[in-house]
């Protein structure tokens, strides 16, 4: 699985995404003030894990401010993400910590276990306000990974985070859209928002052997519902 915007800075790589961390709960704020340059080039490498694509970059902004106003609609206090469940395209997986690496970009789940999916550890957590990134491989270099079936999720679809303080976080899909790395909308699928929302994100397209990566990125956004 790799995550690699065309760097955090605009796309997330086959290696994976990564946010900013800021506040009590390290929350990640992505917003038109400070923007999480992201390049998404998502988890997925049909070459051995030696020569998976690298993950994004993150453009490191100054602390950025929290949203104006208070928290819209529903919203669950911070707590760590146990399993992901995702009935419809029968995902149980557990959760690993992601972090960003020393070259700036979002280290990537082990590409040793296709039934595994990374959250960014210092962002919001699913179900807490904002907007929680939740990262998967596509395939790996023998199998077909966790979020392999991840395209077929459409707008109404349910999916659910256990978390570690016992409670549900159940989300409702809002839309699903594939963008091409090298014009991925930083912005819209990173900035922070008032509400609880989160992004599923994973990479799509063709496999370009030159460049050991995906042409483009997978991305499922959601909200508490």
């Amino acid at each position: 699985m790799a995550v690699r915007p065309s760097s955090p800075a605009d796309n997330l790589g086959c290696n994976e995404p990564a946010p900013t961390v800021r506040g009590p709960h390290t929350k990640v704020m992505m917003g038109a003030v400070a923007l999480l340059a992201l390049t998404v080039g998502l988890f997925g490498s049909n070459d051995s894990p030696s020569e998976a694509p690298l993950p994004p970059r993150v453009a490191h902004a100054s602390a950025p401010a929290p949203p104006a106003g208070q928290p819209v609609g529903k919203h669950l206090p911070r707590s760590r993400p146990v399993r992901l469940l995702i009935p419809k395209i029968s995902v149980d997986a557990p959760f690993t910590d992601l972090a960003i690496g020393r070259t700036g970009q979002l280290n990537p789940p082990p590409a040793d276990d296709v039934n595994l999916v990374g959250w960014y550890a210092k962002g919001a957590s699913p179900g807490e306000t904002g907007t929680s990134i939740i990262a998967g491989h596509v395939d790996t270099a023998t199998s077909a990974a966790v979020f392999a079936n991840l395209r077929n999720l459409k707008k109404g679809d349910a999916f659910h985070v256990e978390r570690a303080d016992g409670r549900r976080a159940s989300f409702v899909v809002d839309s699903v859209e594939t963008f091409d790395k090298e014009h991925f909308p930083s912005r819209r699928v990173y900035g922070d928002t008032a509400q609880a929302q989160a992004r599923l994100i994973t990479c799509a397209g063709d496999y370009d052997r030159t460049a050991k990566d995906y042409t483009d990125n997978l991305v499922v956004f959601a909200h508490l519902a």
